[in-house]
């Protein structure tokens, strides 16, 4: 008898489907891998089983019975422990406290047992003793601490819980080696112990050497679960793959590179910064360049320092064949370069203002304009704005008015007023409706017809395989494989981002 069972659970916000049928089965005295690509539902799935979401349809048996996980307190009530891939610390308080926080032992009800507070942090800090790094003890402020102190910091709160289920979404992502090595131990201490354990990883090293089973949800769905004892690496990437390990069909596919000769337009060399390193490769005119690989592996920062908007450390870059090392996004933009960042909110949209307004200050900046007549910018704006069929009632409105979609249209609008050099492409799609996303796509080939040259990094393997000429994947800050021509599969694509960097 399972000691956890899901059947058939699902989630949907909206229109868009997180979950479409999650089923697992955790066993007491096992570690059990869950495996699946970006937005596959994996964290969705861990999610609904501790309580922080709430299922559409389906069913959680615990001890072979019928369970409802109402909240995170309901969850830790019935046993269920989780660490979060997003950290859920209170950076002001100390190490001590926040490995208690959802359970502070307390005086009369009223007040911080400093002497039990003391005496639980010593335990857990205890297991991870001679790998905790310079500065770490209880006393420490989380703010104070490096990213990977602050994620045993997380681990530690997780453990501290006691829970029989514990969950772990990518529990390792910022541990070092030694790190990892301790926590595995802790891990395997555990399962002898008989507790049942939910392991989120995405490196392949990590899966076989603490899972027992494995489980791969695919699209929204649990497509298989195998014994690690029965499988290798390559089986577990074709169960993440199934089916659809060829390139799109013809009709969608990328259309022939006009690239050829072209001269390249962006150039990298040796480019080092915070979280990537050794970043080597050019982008000639009319090519499409994908970034691949998990979320989070460098992609971005490496946009980022292109741009300007995070200098690089060390290493150079060219831009038309010149130096280029932009000390600002502004000195960017006045060098023909552009950047499109999925998060509209951080990057993007200028909320309470209007859609003219929105869709013009690149124009501004780039032709260092002071004044400018309303409808001068309005005849610019216009086929901008067209190419991607936005939908909106006047440029008057504010760009709170449209919807998401829409107001990504209006971001990228923004730099086709005046054509860019190199167009940087950061998860542009992230948000926005499958109609959005074909506009996009058909503008992005167009521009790059025209000799623009593109980078497109994509958490969505379909979009960088139907439209990158070339893709780079990422794991662990650095480029470990380049796919061209027939290479660009979901099999290789999987393969590289998941393996050991």
């Amino acid at each position: 008898m399972p000691k956890l069972k899901l059947s058939g659970v699902s989630k949907a916000y909206g229109a868009t489907v997180a979950l479409k049928r999650g089923d697992l089965e955790i066993d007491g005295g096992e570690v059990h891998v869950l495996i699946g690509s970006n937005g596959s539902g994996k964290s969705t799935l861990c999610k609904i089983v501790a309580g922080s979401v709430r299922p559409d349809a389906g069913e959680i048996l615990l001890d072979d019975q019928p369970v409802t996980v109402s909240g995170p307190q309901a969850a830790r009530a019935l046993g269920i422990g989780i660490f979060y891939q997003e950290l859920s610390l209170a950076a002001h308080r100390t190490v001590a406290e926040n490995i208690s926080l959802p359970d502070l032992p307390m005086k009369a009800g009223i007040f911080v047992d400093r002497e039990a507070l003391a005496s639980r942090a010593a335990r857990y800090i205890a297991l991870f003793d001679g790998v905790t790094g310079d500065g770490f003890s209880a006393d420490a402020t989380v703010e104070t601490l490096r990213a990977d102190q602050r994620q045993l910091v997380e681990i530690m709160k997780a453990l501290a819980a006691e829970t029989p289920v514990l969950i772990f979404d990518e529990p390792t992502s910022a541990l070092d080696r030694a790190q990892v090595d301790r926590f595995f131990d802790i891990l395997r201490d555990l399962k002898a112990k008989g507790r049942s354990i939910v392991f989120i990883s995405h490196r392949m090293d990590e899966i076989f050497a603490i899972g027992d089973r494995v489980t791969v949800i695919r699209d929204g769905e649990t497509v298989g679960t195998r014994r690690i004892a029965d499988i290798d690496p390559a089986g577990v990437v074709r169960l993440m793959v199934g089916e659809q390990d060829e390139l799109a069909p013809p009709a969608s596919a990328p259309p022939a590179a006009n690239h050829t000769g072209a001269g390249s337009v962006l150039g990298v060399k040796d480019l080092s910064g915070r979280g990537f390193a050794n970043m080597n490769f050019e982008v000639a005119r009319g090519e499409i360049l994908g970034f691949g690989g998990l979320h989070g592996q460098g992609q971005s920062s490496v946009l980022r320092a292109i741009f300007g908007a995070t200098p690089p450390a060390q290493g150079a870059i060219t831009l038309n064949g010149k130096p280029f090392a932009a000390s600002s996004p502004r000195e960017a933009i006045r060098n023909g370069c552009a950047y499109v960042s999925g998060d509209r909110t951080r990057d993007g949209v200028v909320h309470g203002r209007p859609i003219l307004e929105n869709v013009t200050p690149i124009h501004y900046l780039r032709d260092r304009l002071f004044l400018a007549r309303p409808s001068a910018l309005r005849d610019k704006a216009l086929p901008a704005l067209q190419a991607l069929h936005t939908k909106f009632a006047t440029l008057s409105h504010p760009i709170n008015s449209l919807s998401g979609g829409n107001q990504q249209k209006v971001v990228i609008a923004r730099w086709l007023i005046d054509r860019p050099d190199v167009l940087l492409l950061d998860d542009p799609t992230k948000g926005i409706d499958l109609s959005a996303k074909a506009d996009l796509f058909a503008l992005v080939r167009k521009l790059a017809e025209e000799g623009v040259g593109i980078v497109l990094y994509s958490s969505e393997d379909a979009e960088l395989l139907n439209n990158a000429d070339r893709i780079l994947v990422f794991n662990g800050g650095q480029v470990t494989r380049e796919l061209t021509g027939t290479e660009r599969t979901r099999y290789n694509l999987y393969q590289a981002a998941y393996e050991a960097a």
